[in-house]
């Protein structure tokens, strides 16, 4: 079974978890560097894990929601060239089927045929790319990536706040090491792509992403 269809969820589902797990680590070493307290470390990772999953969803909702208007758009305009010129819309679908490499003949049968049973599925899948499979889905986006978000950016706040204060910083870090590679493996395994690579990815992106983070983070709060 191919997974083609899972791709509008999965990239949601992965980019939520990893700025997830990333942000909330940078986070919370910021905070531990400041502070003993647990109860700030507490607020500090339960404000940010709200907050991201919110700007998540919202930035999800509002990127997605623009290539659905995108889409909704050449469709009507699709719609409008094939009921204003269909004998250009069928020289246009042969066009690409010969393009696609079948002979002259050939291309012209099956782009009548195609126009016959279903006009404006035939251009917009073949014409614009426009599939179910792969259309802009705003809610499902922002849903999914809103509580991979939360479910990162958890698994990395209660190892933290369980552990003692002189390990903190460590468990924050093995943490998001841990988590990162085993959100690549899962991205992977869901998506039919080898593990490796995606492992390696994702844990040297999000790991130098962490980093940088942490140490603007504690360069500002040194100055401060």
């Amino acid at each position: 079974m191919h997974r083609v269809g899972r791709v509008g969820w999965l990239r949601a589902a992965v980019l939520g978890a990893q700025d997830g797990i990333v942000s909330t680590a940078g986070l919370l070493l910021v905070v531990v560097a400041a502070s003993r307290s647990r109860t700030e470390l507490a607020v500090a990772g339960i404000a940010g894990l709200v907050a991201g999953a919110m700007s998540m969803a919202a930035g999800e909702w509002s990127s997605v929601g623009s290539q659905r208007d995108a889409e909704r758009a050449d469709v009507a305009r699709e719609r409008s060239e094939l009921e204003r010129d269909p004998g250009y819309e069928l020289d246009e679908l042969t066009r690409i089927y010969e393009h696609r490499g079948l002979p002259a003949d050939l291309a012209r049968q099956v782009a009548v045929e195609l126009m016959r049973a279903d006009p404006l599925g035939s251009h917009l899948r073949d014409e614009l790319g426009i599939t179910p499979h792969a259309a802009a889905r705003p809610g499902q986006a922002a849903a999914t990536s809103a509580l991979a978000f939360a479910a990162g950016a958890g698994c990395v706040l209660v190892p933290v706040l369980v552990g003692d204060t002189a390990t903190r910083a460590g468990l924050i870090v093995a943490a998001t090491v841990v988590l990162l590679g085993v959100l690549g493996a899962v991205g992977a395994r869901l998506g039919g792509a080898p593990v490796r690579p995606a492992v390696v990815r994702v844990v040297l992106g999000g790991g130098c992403s962490m980093a940088v983070a942490a140490g603007v983070g504690l360069l500002v709060g040194t100055a401060v």
